[in-house]
This record gives C-alpha cells, structure tokens and sequence, in this order.
C-alpha cells in the first residue's frame, strides 16, 4: 500500500490548478531568461541599469532575486510566497521603467499574472492547506 494520497478535483477546479501551474512556468520563464541576461553581463542589461544609475551590483542583485524566484515559482510549498516576492519584484520594475522612460508593459503584465498567483495561493501563504 502507499503512502501517497491523490487527489481527484472537480473538472472546473483541475482546470484552474491546470491554468495556474502554467501561468507560474511562464512567469518562471520569462525571470529565468531575465534573470540570466542580467548576470551573464548582457549589454542591454548593463546599459538599463546604468541608466537606472543604481549601479552594476545591483544588476546582479536583481538577477539573483529573479532566479529565486523562478525556482521558487515551481516548488509548490513556495509557489506562493514566491509570487507575492515576485510580485514586488515587479512593482520595483514597473516604477523604474516609468521613472526612466522606458515601456513599462512587460513587467505590468508580469507582475498582474504574479498578484493573481499569489492572489490565488494566498491560502497557502498563510499556511493552510
């Protein structure tokens, strides 16, 4: 006998756990890609936050944080506290971007689709199952 429990959803709740978890790839995604052109030196990278004028280390920074992230969107015990992080990340990115004139929709979207994460396993960022 084993030890492990399946659990069976009504179709409409697969389909929304379904939706969820490819959501969280994709945001997961799309801060790996960011989060490695920022620490592998990417000129573009290097040249937006010399323009932020915070300073290289804060690229690789962000870059780390953008990685954690990542990972952490795929692990489900931190899938949601990882989206809320994520989800500030964005925040940050969203006002840089304005702050310095450059189109802020990318980061916007991402971080609509990381407050709906959150939003979501907001229950499992309290605890509970």
């Amino acid at each position: 006998m084993s030890n492990s429990r399946t659990v069976v959803l009504p179709a409409s709740r697969r389909s929304v756990a379904v939706a969820l978890w490819v959501a969280q790839a994709v945001l997961a995604l799309q801060l790996a890609a960011g989060g490695v052109l920022k620490l592998i030196g990417d000129a573009a990278m290097v040249d937006l936050f010399d323009e932020i004028g915070a300073g290289q280390w804060f690229r690789y920074a962000v870059g780390l944080v953008e990685l954690a992230g990542a990972v952490g969107l795929l692990i489900p015990r931190l899938c949601g506290l990882a989206a809320l992080g994520v989800a500030a990340l964005l925040v940050g990115a969203t006002v840089t971007n304005v702050a310095i004139g450059v189109a802020p929709w990318l980061p916007l979207v991402l971080l609509l689709v990381a407050a709906t994460v959150a939003y979501v396993r907001r229950s499992e960022i309290r605890g509970r199952r």
